[in-house]
């Protein structure tokens, strides 16, 4: 539990943040009333603005959650996390300044209007921007996630009923998102964006020095986990994954660890609201040089990560996180760890980096797929549809979206929510042959890249099914050869040799 100054700090800070998101309205004042205005920050984000806010799309609440929580249930497995941050920047330089180049030239908000201009297919466009929607749900989630593991942490010794308060609180917040975000659009979330990023970058340095220092390195956590499974085992209940066994992936999982790794690599810069933070910078060069130093985030992560071992060394974490159940441990680790080895003060300015840092990314989600909704499927429907009604119509859909996937953590367990986010990679995975190859190329076939596109959606989601015998998410890996494989991939594999082959005719054609 955190004490009454953890709470005036996460108070205080948090009002602040408010006034930040309200206050984008007034910032750099532009006719929000025009979607690009809007939705986009009129295009004029500099790069160090456009580095905090991209940045804000890879420094989540879900970093600070999910990614420790694997680590602290299965081991080594979920360390994929950090080679897949530093090689999907490379995927960002290649590909997000082309497609900004465009956008400032042809007017597009979303990936789904340069993919409608070079394949002339409204249908191809609407399909992707379906797929981005989708995918971008379970994201959110995830954000919401990582906020009840803040509240949860802080509502202990406080309320009997921790789950109720803890609903209270975060929609309280999201009807202050929605509102700021309401009326501020992406300038709001700009400016959350460095605060926030601001409160993770103090609280990844001293949580990754302080630590380790305290309670003997890592190598003592790595034993203390084992010590962990160990009773368990010895007591007949399985730990959440065999994996915390053995601090290396076993030759079965290397495959799941390289291919979870590169099909990681290339989804991220897939998802809309990443492709919306690129389109919001000022010039080419300027996103060039902000994707140029985003390896910077990785570097945090990479310790971050490992951070959820060293719950096991902390007598005190450990005693928090035994009030939760088994299942779901691992999703308090890194908030338990602040507020037991940190001064309560700190811990509360820590925790709300992480709640905050759930927060925005959440908004520029629910901004990115309100884009795709306004501009992909509504507009191809209406085009007579006034730039004032368009903007209208975005708004709204960002507030409707937003508690949409509030709602939907409400009555999904966290466990069950974490697995859907490997769900929505080999979702938005399959737009990539329409979109970074439509970079490369337009001689693709459209409707072949449509067969291809729900080739991929329909396998990858029945895999899915396949690998979880038709029961809760517990994995997003299939058995193949004696290989575990990330579905994504396969899923992606039959989309580009569906569209490739059905595109053969056109591609031959000289």
């Amino acid at each position: 539990m955190i004490g009454i100054f953890g709470w005036i700090t996460f108070i205080v800070l948090f009002l602040f943040f408010t006034f930040l998101g309200f206050y984008g309205a007034r910032w750099r004042r532009g006719d929000l009333n025009k979607l690009h205005e809007w939705a986009l920050a009129g295009r004029r984000l500099g790069a160090f603005l456009a580095w905090f806010l991209i940045g804000a799309d890879v420094y989540t609440a879900y970093t600070f959650v999910a990614v420790p929580s694997g680590m602290f249930a299965s081991g080594a497995l979920y360390f994929y996390a950090v080679p897949y941050v530093a090689t999907t920047f490379m995927v960002a330089m290649i590909t997000m300044p082309r497609l900004w180049q465009w956008s400032r030239e042809k007017g597009y908000v979303t990936a789904a209007d340069m993919v409608e201009d070079r394949f002339n297919s409204k249908v191809l466009a609407g399909l992707v921007a379906i797929t981005g929607i989708i995918a971008e749900l379970p994201y959110i989630a995830l954000q919401i996630v990582g906020m009840q593991a803040v509240l949860g942490i802080m509502l202990l010794g406080v309320t009997s009923n921790v789950k109720l308060v803890s609903d209270i609180a975060l929609t309280v917040s999201f009807i202050i998102l929605a509102a700021f975000t309401f009326t501020s659009g992406l300038r709001g979330a700009t400016l959350g964006a460095v605060l926030k990023d601001i409160l993770i970058f103090i609280s990844v340095i001293s949580l990754i020095i302080i630590i380790p220092l305290k309670f003997g390195g890592f190598s003592s956590a790595f034993s203390d986990a084992q010590s962990f499974a160990s009773a368990l085992a010895a007591k007949n209940i399985a730990w959440l994954s065999t994996g915390i066994t053995y601090l290396k992936p076993l030759p079965a999982l290397e495959a799941g660890y390289t291919t979870l790794w590169v099909g990681s690599t290339f989804a991220l810069f897939l998802y809309p609201h990443s492709i919306n933070g690129s389109l919001s910078a000022s010039g080419k060069k300027q996103l060039a040089i902000s994707d140029a130093f985003l390896p910077i985030y990785g570097i945090g992560l990479a310790l971050l990560a490992l951070l959820g071992l060293l719950a096991y060394s902390d007598k005190a974490a450990m005693s928090l996180l035994s009030k939760f159940p088994l299942s779901s441990m691992g999703i308090y680790s890194i908030p338990a760890l602040a507020v037991s080895t940190l001064p309560d003060w700190f811990a509360g300015l820590v925790l709300l980096g992480i709640f905050i840092g759930g927060l925005v990314p959440a908004a520029i989600m629910a901004i990115a797929q309100a884009n795709l909704l306004t501009r992909n499927i509504i507009k191809p429907i209406k085009p007579q549809l006034k730039p004032e009604t368009e903007t209208r119509i975005s708004k709204w859909a960002s507030v409707i979206f937003k508690f949409t996937a509030l709602g939907f953590v409400f009555v999904v367990p966290a466990t069950y929510a974490i697995q859907l986010q490997l769900l929505g990679g080999i979702i938005i995975l399959q737009t990539l042959p329409p979109v970074f190859l439509g970079l490369v190329t337009k001689k693709l076939n459209k409707y072949a890249l449509m067969a291809g596109l729900i080739a991929g959606m329909a396998s990858g989601i029945y895999l899915v099914e396949v690998a979880n015998k038709f029961g809760p998410l517990t994995t997003s890996l299939y058995h193949m050869g004696g290989y575990l494989i990330w579905i994504g991939i396969i899923a992606l594999a039959i989309n580009l040799a569906v569209a490739v082959i059905f595109s053969l005719p056109t591609l031959l054609k000289k």
